[in-house]
């Protein structure tokens, strides 16, 4: 991390404290330097409306004392002999500090109503999406879901984890909008897969619960979604002892296989496929591609906040030209991968991520046999 995008933070920062005593310095020269037919009382009231938004109440009523003080202070200095112009400044700086304090405090309170409305949304998708153990059938695995930095609301990024008599068996998904309603979707796709993935024998039948749990779910969701409402979702099963992983993708970003040697391969589906809860558009059986899974390799799978991030020219971030050549080895790789992902990603968009992430990595160990 540190890159530009980054660094270039806490220099906006600096600058944005820096303003209102600036301001108010500015306002002293300009009014020493100037005759006496000049104000500076603009530059004065500047001072305590740029401390509102971005400081404490104190610290924002301190700054709107010490401009009126100073107004105050110049007059007298002056010995301006125009009392109803001194009296008129001086009233209308005492209400742009009154402003000022009054501006921080509805900030203040927008702000803590934002907080908890997301901690709220952040904590009921979290209840839904338990973090998977560092090892599922014998496999190093790891998760990760990073809200975005912008947003108020949660989106409908979902991974699930599943060891089962076909395999281990999982799924990363993006339900179609955000907040609580996005979050009661998450729930219904990752409860139908839990019961799927036990029960069905091929991963093209747990894709065909989960088009039809969606369709149940449709008919119970008010407005545009209603209608609308869609997930894409990569499903993915490695059966146990045969160094192969089987995919079904329904329209999401493709899964990345990192080989123990660096080498990169994208897995792109044989035949494109609607998102899950678009089947009255047409039907299609799916049909799962199989690919070798060597011992040592690591498959990631992950959602469109990864590779849609953009940076402040508006270039994407390429997972797949970024990981190629990269070595992630141990037990610890999947964990290391999806860590350096998140990373890269908000050194990227310099922390400004619009659109949440949830990131899955799969390791296949190497064993003594291999």
């Amino acid at each position: 991390m540190g890159g530009k995008g980054r660094r270039r933070l806490p220099r906006e920062r600096a600058l944005t404290r820096a303003l209102p005593p600036f301001l108010i310095v500015a306002g002293i020269l300009f009014d020493v330097l100037t005759p006496p037919a000049f104000t500076a009382s603009p530059i004065f009231a500047a001072a305590p409306l740029i401390a509102a938004p971005f400081f404490s109440l104190g610290t924002t009523a301190a700054t709107a004392a010490v401009s009126c003080a100073t107004v105050l202070a110049l007059r007298t200095v002056n010995h301006s002999d125009a009392y109803v112009e001194v009296v008129t400044e001086f009233v209308t700086m005492l209400t742009v500090g009154a402003l000022a304090v009054v501006i921080n405090r509805v900030v203040r309170r927008g702000d803590a109503r934002l907080a908890s409305a997301r901690s709220i949304a952040e904590a009921a998708q979290r209840a839904v999406l338990p973090q998977p153990g560092p090892r599922v059938g014998g496999l190093d695995v790891a998760a990760r879901y990073e809200a975005a930095q912008a947003d108020a609301f949660i989106g409908g990024d979902l991974y699930a984890v599943q060891d089962t008599p076909h395999g281990v068996r999982l799924v990363v998904g993006d339900v179609r909008g955000k907040g609580m309603g996005a979050v009661a979707a998450v729930a219904v796709v990752i409860g139908a897969f839990r019961e799927a993935a036990e029960q069905e024998a091929t991963l093209e039948a747990v894709a065909q619960r989960l088009e039809r749990a969606l369709a149940r779910e449709g008919t119970r969701r008010d407005g545009l979604d209603a209608f609308e409402g869609f997930t894409t979702a990569v499903l993915a099963e490695i059966p146990p002892g045969q160094g192969t992983v089987r995919l079904v993708n329904r329209g999401h970003p493709e899964p990345l296989l990192l080989r123990a040697d660096g080498r990169l391969c994208v897995l792109s589906p044989t035949e494109p496929a609607l998102p899950l809860g678009m089947g009255e558009l047409g039907s299609w059986p799916d049909r799962a591609d199989e690919t070798d899974f060597p011992p040592g390799s690591t498959l990631l799978l992950y959602t469109d906040g990864v590779s849609e991030a953009r940076d402040e020219h508006g270039a994407f971030y390429d997972p797949a030209l970024r990981l190629g050549g990269r070595i992630f080895s141990g037990a610890d790789a999947p964990d290391a991968l999806v860590s350096t992902l998140v990373a890269e990603v908000l050194d990227h968009t310099a922390d400004g991520a619009t659109d949440d992430m949830a990131l899955l990595a799969v390791r296949r160990p190497v064993t003594a046999r291999d």
